[in-house]
């Protein structure tokens, strides 16, 4: 049985080459789909046998917009899919472990497995993040954008929610869970990842996208029996808004006593470094203010009736 391989990415220059070489006569159809690259990448994949798909860009661009951009360009032609971000590469064995698994479970939908960052030495945000996508093996809630999905199960629910700037991922396995089908994290190698994030700025772009993401997804399916990202919209209001507003109101207008308020982010930082570390606890709290601006931002586009547009960190 055949794997495809649906990869995205805009301007990820030698990163997608390797992407495409770790692909080459493993997968059949190899799709890229493109985002309006100025940097050679259409000609890149061309040259490494991709099939490309250039998208639209009169349009406003979502990873999942790309993503359902290359499963639309599949037809009929496989069963299981690997998705996969143009800044990463295939683990040796991945595939065909993936493949297996999927066989042998007729009721799972998607299956993912250790995606590593590549330099996780180079900056403490790449620490970070290799941390974040160590995610327990068994059963899961969700996966990332790196997965092989089964075709039929996507096509099922429609595939992924093309307007979503963020989230997309976790938002689509909800739904596909909620069909009867099941997310399995294997323990096992999947991706080499190149988030190459090596600036404050860049980070903080992250949490941004991730608080637009929670508000998002709350709002889809908040009310539902998941609460999806309830909890972590909440958090993020109430420790990168609601707590600080609070604090500057009462100590200009109550008293300046109301400032030992502010003694609170220490004592967080504190509890959740007993979790894990001080400086996973530390980035995790001083994240939730620009995830609270993310929240807002979707908020305030919903309001005015408009659809937010991608917050872009790279």
């Amino acid at each position: 049985m055949s794997i495809a391989a649906v990869v995205i990415g805009r301007n990820e220059g030698a990163r997608l080459v390797a992407c495409l070489a770790a692909l080459k006569g493993k997968v059949q159809p190899l799709i890229y789909v493109d985002s309006g690259s100025t940097d050679g990448s259409v000609a890149a994949a061309q040259q490494a046998g991709a099939q490309v798909v250039s998208l639209d860009m009169s349009q406003p661009f979502t990873a999942a917009r790309a993503r359902n951009a290359g499963l639309a360009a599949l037809g009929d032609q496989t069963s299981f899919v690997q998705l996969l971000d143009g800044d990463c590469v295939i683990r040796d064995g991945w595939l065909e472990t993936a493949q297996r698994y999927l066989h042998e479970n007729p009721k799972a939908a998607v299956v993912c497995g250790r995606r590593r960052e590549r330099h996780p030495d180079a900056s403490v945000y790449n620490a970070l993040i290799d941390d974040e996508w160590n995610t327990p093996c068994g059963p899961a809630q969700a996966c990332g954008g790196d997965a092989m999905m089964r075709l039929a199960a996507l096509r099922e629910v429609g595939g992924y929610r093309d307007q979503m700037i963020a989230g997309e991922e976790p938002e689509l396995c909800l739904r596909l869970r909620h069909k009867g089908w099941q997310i399995w994290r294997l323990d096992a190698e999947m991706t080499w990842h190149d988030a190459d994030l090596t600036r404050f700025g860049q980070w903080w772009q992250r949490c941004r996208r991730a608080g637009h993401a929670y508000a998002e997804g709350a709002a889809l399916h908040g009310r539902g029996p998941d609460h999806l990202w309830v909890g972590e919209t909440r958090r993020a209001l109430l420790w990168g808004l609601a707590l600080p507003l609070y604090t500057l109101l009462s100590s200009l207008f109550v008293t300046h006593w109301a400032l030992a308020l502010l003694l609170l982010y220490p004592v967080q930082i504190l509890r959740l470094a007993a979790r894990k570390n001080l400086n996973w606890a530390f980035f995790t709290t001083l994240g939730k203010f620009a995830e609270a601006l993310g929240v807002l931002q979707y908020y305030v586009a919903r309001l005015m009736g408009r659809k937010s547009r991608l917050i872009e960190y790279k």
